[in-house]
């Protein structure tokens, strides 16, 4: 049938619009395209500044070199962009610090050393290592003993943030008087005295900058450093938390315990809290129950009356 001038109008006002919408369609496809891509170069991530100068207990980090600016920032770059765990741990210093840097003091260990405390277990008081460790200071269960902590199926005193900060300042003084140095020290923490005596022997520096040590014991001063790099700068780097949001020491009194409780929740009830809240105040208790023997005694913290 030969196409009429009616058929010849409509096939081509019908190829007009489809053209029309195509060419409409691929502009905003374009230009959706277009945006996205601005949108992805606008979100461009950026490593954080090095410090010029830092120091470690009163030990001067040398930053000139390239070698301690690249191990330093490797260290800043994984734990900048873990803004959560900057921020929880910005919420927890808020209540430990205070209490670590007393007890610090009080040994005569610098006052850095709390940032040690937070790269062993991020300040808190359960966290365990795959070989065992535990505690804010992470002693293993076997040297534990030596240094005055108890651990055991009822007790686990790493657990215990004043008596693991004695600890673990009992330690750190010892290293000190071996090595001659804070950092060394600190290093040490991580492989052993032994370990730290044995490759600075070798190496024929105590220099920790100066060291091929372990992988983990290399990274080691330098987590520490992001650390107090992090949270003495928590505003300055963007890590803003307000004064009503961090977490506040909890109110307490304390119990002198001389004699062994069979029943640890039914000894919460009757001082006016719970099981739960008489564990959490006191992690260093594992049971049920609290065996007190051999003169001995233990003291619990309640909430505040």
């Amino acid at each position: 049938m030969k196409p009429t001038l009616a058929h010849i109008l409509n096939f081509g006002a019908g190829a007009l619009l489809t053209l029309f919408l195509v060419v409409q369609f691929g502009f905003r496809e374009d230009r959706r395209t277009d945006e996205k891509t601005k949108a992805q170069n606008e979100a461009k991530w950026a490593p954080p500044a090095l410090p010029k100068q830092m120091s470690f207990a009163g030990e001067a980090v040398p930053m000139e070199r390239w070698d301690v600016q690249e191990r330093f920032d490797r260290e800043l770059l994984f734990n900048f962009y873990s803004p959560a765990n900057v921020l929880y741990l910005k919420k927890l210093s808020n209540r430990y610090f205070p209490i670590i840097s007393e007890r610090l003091k009080a040994n005569g260990i610098p006052d850095d050393f709390k940032y040690l405390c937070v790269a062993e277990s991020n300040l808190l008081s359960g966290a365990t290592s795959r070989a065992g460790a535990k505690g804010f200071w992470q002693f293993m269960d076997a040297t534990a003993p030596g240094y005055g902590l108890t651990s055991n199926t009822q007790v686990d005193e790493r657990s215990d943030i004043i008596k693991s900060t004695d600890a673990a300042s009992k330690y750190l003084k010892n290293a000190y008087a071996k090595f001659g140095n804070w950092t060394a020290a600190a290093a040490s923490y991580n492989c052993g005295m032994g370990g730290y005596n044995g490759q600075a022997t070798f190496q024929q520096t105590m220099n920790y900058y100066d060291l091929l040590l372990p992988e983990e014991t290399n990274r080691y001063i330098f987590r520490i450093l992001t650390f107090k790099h992090l949270l003495e700068n928590a505003e300055t780097l963007g890590f803003n938390v307000a004064e009503e949001d961090l977490y506040k020491e909890i109110p307490y009194r304390e119990v002198t315990v001389n004699a062994s409780i069979a029943n640890l929740a039914q000894f919460a009830i009757d001082n006016g809290t719970t099981f739960k809240i008489l564990r959490s105040m006191n992690p260093w208790l594992k049971s049920r129950s609290l065996t007190v023997s051999g003169g001995k005694t233990y003291v619990l913290r309640l909430p505040a009356e």
